[in-house]
């Protein structure tokens, strides 16, 4: 039996238009047989259900290639890797993947978790045994001394449950590639920036360009893709000269890393949605603000900006990914806003913005030749639109906009289903943001002097 949808303006992604009076046709596996304009569309059998999405805009579901479902909305580095099992992380994670769906997302790329929590979730959902997106699933980022992930001291190391795998040989990450193979990843993430910096402020990359591209060859060559973390310009280069598939980040890359990932194929994926949560919602009184992250975030934002408006001015393909699973990133609520960011602040269009999110991301996904456009061949995964992005992307921040989400074709109906964070994620046992000497005190009380016992 088919199923007939009426759409009122409908943007396929297969170019840069919406069109007025389209109509979808899918069949009962969810798979699309007619895209077009209603008037040449199969004739209706008795029986057969027609949607009527005419007052609303149809498009592809939309696509988050930088979503960490392990993270649990953490609020540190030790929520993410310590204070809760991996079995947990896994049930967490899944109802968190579900928030993402009811926001319009109906695929995702986890690029790094620990064990194999995104696997599970992967698996979970593909079984059937769960309502949930697409998911594109890594393992532990594979991280070297001083990289990403690598932020304990020596004399702890990296702890079992952590989201990176430390390895200390060439030999110890072309092992750790094939483990994570043969556990079924769709790609493999590298944290190729160090936490080293030369004496102009540059960071020194975690691994060295051979090492690098020894890591990616092995990827390639066990089928999967290879995805990096690089903020510095040398990890970027070295990135790009490996011709690795997506790179997030790249805020500090230059002309030289802009001929070489044209050259090799790369895209870039930026995630400024992390940097301007952190930059407009940190409190004054927040650690974050203490330390001085407030300040940092503004200028990463308009380094990255400039660099990154550059980069896509000169063909540079660009995926849209926020790092949600961060408590500034909640699941399911900022998105979008990695769209809004592509408009506002790098020089896309809202149907260029579109495109990013949808065709494009699709290219990185394990599902990639199923998603990202409506045409015939492909999964019926499209969302429903009260209002235009085409003529405000913003909107499509607006939960209460999304009328409807449909996965091969079936309508996902998930409960808003509220959690008490304290129980899912605020573990991390850090109680005062202060050091309360007598000076400080006296700093912070002014106007109320402190009364001493003898008083």
């Amino acid at each position: 039996m088919k199923t007939h949808v009426r759409c009122g303006t409908l943007f396929s992604a297969g170019d840069l238009e919406g069109r007025p009076g389209q109509t979808l046709v899918h069949d009962e596996h969810g798979i699309l047989e007619f895209v077009g304009p209603t008037g040449q569309a199969p004739k209706v059998v008795p029986g057969e259900p027609v949607l009527d999405y005419s007052r609303q805009f149809v498009m592809p579901g939309l696509i988050d290639v930088h979503t960490h479902l392990a993270y649990g909305n953490a609020k540190s580095e030790e929520d993410i890797d310590l204070y809760s099992p991996l079995e947990f992380r896994a049930l967490r994670g899944l109802f968190f993947a579900q928030k993402m769906l009811a926001a319009g997302y109906t695929a995702l790329c986890s690029p790094g978790d620990a064990g194999q929590v995104s696997l599970s979730i992967r698996n979970a959902i593909r079984a059937g045994l769960f309502d949930g997106p697409r998911v594109t699933a890594a393992g532990p980022y594979i991280t070297a001394r001083q990289s990403l992930t690598d932020w304990y001291p020596s004399w702890i190391g990296v702890p079992s449950t952590s989201i990176g795998r430390l390895v200390r040989s060439r030999d110890e990450a072309i092992e750790e590639i094939r483990v994570q193979a043969k556990n079924g990843v769709d790609c493999v993430k590298i944290a190729l920036d160090g936490i080293q910096r030369r004496p102009d402020g540059s960071l020194i990359a975690a691994f060295t360009e051979e090492e690098t591209a020894v890591m990616v060859r092995e990827i390639r060559r066990l089928g999967r893709k290879a995805v990096v973390h690089a903020i510095g310009r040398e990890a970027t280069l070295y990135a790009a000269r490996a011709g690795v598939d997506l790179i997030f980040h790249a805020y500090d890359l230059d002309d030289e890393c802009i001929d070489a990932m044209l050259e090799g194929g790369s895209a870039i994926a930026p995630t400024l949605t992390f940097h301007l949560n952190t930059l407009e919602f940190t409190q004054p009184h927040e650690p974050a603000a203490v330390k001085g992250r407030v300040e940092y975030e503004r200028r990463t934002y308009e380094r990255s900006c400039r660099n990154l408006a550059k980069a896509h001015k000169a063909g540079v393909p660009m995926m849209a990914g926020t790092d949600s699973g961060f408590a500034v990133t909640p699941y399911g609520e900022w998105h979008a806003r990695e769209l809004e960011i592509f408009v506002n602040d790098l020089g896309f269009t809202p149907a260029e913005a579109l495109i990013a999110a949808t065709r494009t991301n699709a290219r990185f996904l394990a599902d990639s030749e199923r998603v990202g456009r409506l045409e015939p061949g492909r999964c019926a995964d499209y969302i429903a639109v009260d209002g235009s992005p085409l003529e405000n992307i913003s909107i499509l921040l607006d939960k209460s906009r999304i009328h409807a989400v449909h996965l091969s074709g079936r309508r996902m109906a998930l409960p808003a289903r509220d959690y008490d964070p304290r129980e899912v994620t605020d573990a991390s046992l850090t109680n005062w943001s202060n050091v309360y000497t007598q000076a400080r005190v006296a700093e912070l009380r002014r106007d109320k002097p402190l009364r001493r016992a003898a008083e």
